[in-house]
């Protein structure tokens, strides 16, 4: 019998996105956040967070840092791989995500351009 190769984590969480994210739940009627991407913007995708009240028929439950997120099953195979930071500066506060993915991005920094993870060869 073979055994199986574990699957990868399709994203990790920093400390200060995770330490967000439980605030966001605790201040919220929801117990999850979901984590997408949506065709939008001049580079042609955005990356969504929305309130979740139970996972969907295909998403994908990630456990990091100690908080659970939700990523949408279309986002799966644009995420893989990626960081999610929070950051804060003297003008703003979101979350921001390093995604390998990712090929370019808009002026602004509101829109991407990502193309889908690729296969690795296994052993």
């Amino acid at each position: 019998m073979s055994t199986r190769r574990p699957r990868p984590k399709i994203v990790r969480l920093t400390e200060a996105a995770a330490e967000r994210v439980k605030g966001i739940i605790a201040a919220g009627d929801k117990p999850y956040l979901r984590v997408g991407v949506v065709n939008g913007g001049c580079a042609g995708m955005e990356y969504v967070l929305d309130y979740a009240a139970a996972p969907e028929k295909f998403d994908e439950l990630v456990e990091d840092q100690g908080v659970q997120i939700l990523v949408a099953a279309d986002a799966v195979m644009f995420l893989l791989g990626s960081e999610i930071d929070y950051e804060t500066t003297r003008l703003a506060s979101k979350f921001v995500f390093r995604n390998p993915n990712q090929t370019d991005a808009c002026g602004c920094g509101e829109s991407v351009t990502i193309a889908p993870a690729k296969e690795e060869a296994g052993p």
